[in-house]
């Protein structure tokens, strides 16, 4: 039976081979690195998943960013989702979709922020709500294809305006949501 942990419980070595496994060691040249940048991973929207047998077999990181209007100087938090990963061979075996239905849990009952990713419309917007509706006044720091770029409101956050619009970026976190002292 697979077991869901904190991704805290991995050590760092062990989450970058995961993700050189999954997606390659050029990853950090995509776009969502760009948007994240210089952030640390939010551990309490961050999972490692591992097989019955105590095998590391796959990972979900969350980040804080932001919706950054700069005419209007202001800056609309957000939880980016992702990288969603597994290891290549259990891929295909419930554990991404295992993680998501997680933190989709864990965001509507703690997240002050809306979720946002990178990904694919017709699946996580099946499963789990995400949508582009909300996303075309939205900009990356880099290329993606607009119907890719998703949201999903949470329980405990305002709903964005569909209107909302400004550049993709890390998050200016208070020393509270960093856990360094002010």
């Amino acid at each position: 039976m697979p077991k869901l942990l904190p991704l805290s419980s991995q050590s760092d070595a062990a989450i970058e081979a995961l993700l050189d496994a999954a997606f390659g060691p050029d990853r950090h040249g995509r776009t969502a690195y760009a948007i994240r940048s210089g952030m640390r991973w939010l551990p309490r929207f961050s999972y490692a998943i591992l097989r019955g047998d105590g095998e590391f077999a796959g990972l979900l990181q969350s980040w804080p960013v932001a919706l950054i209007d700069e005419d209007k100087g202001t800056e609309i938090p957000l939880i980016m989702v992702g990288p969603v990963a597994v290891m290549p061979q259990w891929q295909q075996g419930g554990y991404g979709r295992m993680m998501m239905d997680r933190l989709v849990a864990d965001a509507d009952d703690m997240a002050d922020a809306p979720l946002m990713m990178i990904g694919d419309p017709e699946y996580y917007g099946r499963f789990w709500g995400f949508s582009a509706e909300s996303t075309g006044g939205w900009k990356a720091p880099g290329p993606v294809e607009m119907r890719r770029l998703l949201m999903r409101g949470v329980k405990q956050a305002p709903a964005l305006p569909a209107s909302s619009a400004g550049m993709l970026g890390p998050r200016q976190l208070h020393p509270a949501e960093t856990g360094r002292p002010a």
